[in-house]
């Protein structure tokens, strides 16, 4: 049995005031019911859980900060090592290259050598040629001016 039917019970011998009591208690326990209203002490638990909950939070940022941190700095560390074997790898090929090179320009110096030696002996070959071609032809109109003298005379 409600609060409003017991004080109407109770106040029956004047009925009027039963009857607003009553209503006045039913009103009042149904704006309770409605609205649930909370206590300080339901505040102020709800408080510590939400402080014990965000203490928690901040607590695994900070987990999650310190491993993310540590990760980074993992990645960091291979970073450099990877940078440091491809620079070691660079110059590496760096020098193989500048052996090669020196070693091709060595072989084109020889080559270039070899043709200029050959180019001396063609050059030689060409002038006793013209050499031999000049004698031979200067024999020749010689010849040809001996001729024609003995035939003019």
């Amino acid at each position: 049995m409600g609060f409003a039917v017991r004080v109407y019970e109770a106040f029956k011998d004047d009925e009027v005031k039963a009857k607003v009591l009553a209503e006045f208690i039913e009103k009042v326990e149904e704006a309770i019911s409605n609205n649930q209203v909370a206590t300080r002490q339901d505040i102020a638990l709800t408080e510590l859980k939400l402080v014990k909950e965000i203490e928690q939070t901040r607590k695994e940022i900070r987990e999650v900060e310190l491993k993310l941190t540590k990760e980074i700095e993992q990645v960091r560390g291979e970073i450099r090592e990877v940078e440091l074997k491809l620079t070691r790898e660079i110059k590496d090929v760096e020098l193989k290259l500048t052996k090669e090179i020196e070693q091709v320009k060595a072989e084109m110096q020889v080559e270039i050598e070899k043709v200029r030696v050959e180019i001396h002996k063609v050059k030689s070959d060409i002038l006793k040629w013209l050499f031999g071609f000049f004698i031979t032809q200067t024999i020749t109109i010689i010849g040809v001016i001996v001729g024609l003298f003995q035939v003019w005379r």
